[in-house]
């Protein structure tokens, strides 16, 4: 008993001690880094005042908090972000509060949103080519790296920074159409595949080096590609990257925050279904010897579905909310809102069965690769097959 009272006691001690080195580690270019984003929201308070009531505001600044905290706690985003802001910016002064602009090189080959999400979509295809290149050469040699895995990491980062670079200026672009009816591009389909792949292109990047996961890159890549052969189709046959005025339910300054949250989960569900097809080849009687060992992919794969998991709650918590708000309800078990529970439901269980029952190995795996199944249909398949409140998202 008086053990268990020590450690007790000794707790609140090393969860301070944790918080000061924590603090203590932070450098001199984290705290430049947080300069340079409150800077920014600084200048788009002072600049768009027109453009913004407080909520906005608020939501402004909790994203350049989210921001600061995000580039602390994964260092290659202090370059990343204000990298995304600087081409973004740039391309607002090649604008110059002109649409027409658009035919100018640097906007019509690079910076303007459509040239930089084709370039996010073409960076997909580099990397995923140099993530199985490379894979194949390390088998060859026994490597667990490269100079083609490298460069898939490079062409990864790229891709990611193209397509947000690529939602920045559409953001812009819609005010230039529109000047009374611009909007955040998080309200078509076509934008928010474009915002799911640079999600989870950063989210597999953090796991990859976090868990020396290069050689299954192939695997999430495989999956994006898949993304950008969906958007290449929808552009062609459905001209979905024109920009369009919100439809009256997407009117809300909630949509600003439950969608991003929702497709944080989405991806990180996603890049854990394909962690799952990598585990099971490792698995196999044979095994793939190029991989990385099956405790090391799951281990990346239950961190992704904690994350999917924490972040898909959030936006359902904030989706009740903004359905109290337009409809006077929080919760009507419309098709998407059944759905979205289920998804929530599956990965509660997955997680429960493993941190509680001690679940490992094939059952994990494969219940990984149909949750990305279920998940699909909760967010394509509903709006294609299913009607209810929800049924403005229709291909």
């Amino acid at each position: 008993m008086n053990d268990a009272g020590n450690q007790a006691a000794r707790l609140p001690q090393h969860e301070l001690l944790q918080e000061r080195s924590f603090w203590r580690g932070l450098k001199a270019a984290d705290w430049l880094f947080a300069l340079v984003i409150a800077a920014v929201a600084v200048a788009v308070q002072l600049m768009l005042p027109h453009r913004m009531d407080n909520y906005e505001v608020a939501i402004l600044w909790g994203s350049a908090a989210m921001a600061i905290g995000l580039g602390w706690f994964f260092k290659p985003l202090r370059w990343f972000i204000p990298l995304s802001i600087a081409l973004a910016y740039l391309s607002t002064l090649l604008y110059a509060g002109d649409y027409d602009n658009n035919t100018k090189f640097l906007l019509k080959y690079f910076l303007s949103s459509q040239s930089a999400i084709m370039w996010q979509c073409a960076f997909v295809f580099f990397a995923l080519f140099c993530y199985i290149a490379g894979a194949v050469v390390a088998a060859k040699q026994q490597q667990t790296t490269n100079t083609l895995l490298g460069m898939g990491t490079a062409f990864a980062w790229v891709s990611a920074l193209a397509g947000f670079t690529g939602l920045l200026v559409r953001w812009h672009e819609s005010y230039l159409l529109r000047p009374d009816a611009g909007h955040i591009p998080v309200s078509t389909l076509y934008e928010v595949f474009i915002l799911f792949m640079v999600i989870t292109a950063v989210m597999y990047l953090y796991y990859e080096g976090k868990f020396a996961l290069q050689r299954a890159g192939a695997f999430v890549f495989s999956f994006m590609a898949v993304l950008v052969g969906f958007v290449l189709w929808y552009v062609v046959a459905r001209e979905a990257q024109q920009i369009l005025p919100l439809i009256p339910a997407l009117q809300s300054w909630w949509m600003k925050i439950h969608v991003p949250a929702n497709f944080i989960g989405y991806g990180a569900f996603c890049m854990a279904a394909m962690l799952g097809v990598a585990e099971l080849l490792v698995l196999r009687k044979n095994g793939v010897r190029w991989l990385p060992d099956a405790q090391t992919i799951e281990e990346a794969m239950y961190k992704a579905i904690a994350v999917g998991f924490l972040f898909f709650t959030i936006a359902t918590i904030l989706g009740a909310l903004w359905a109290a708000d337009a409809w006077g309800r929080y919760w009507s078990w419309d098709p998407k809102e059944t759905w979205a529970f289920i998804v929530w439901l599956n990965y509660a269980v997955w997680l429960h069965l493993r941190l509680v029952a001690g679940w490992r190995g094939k059952v994990l795996a494969w219940w990984a690769i149909i949750g990305l199944f279920i998940t699909a249909f909760a967010f394509l398949g509903v709006n294609m097959f299913l009607s209810g409140l929800h049924s403005y998202g229709t291909l």
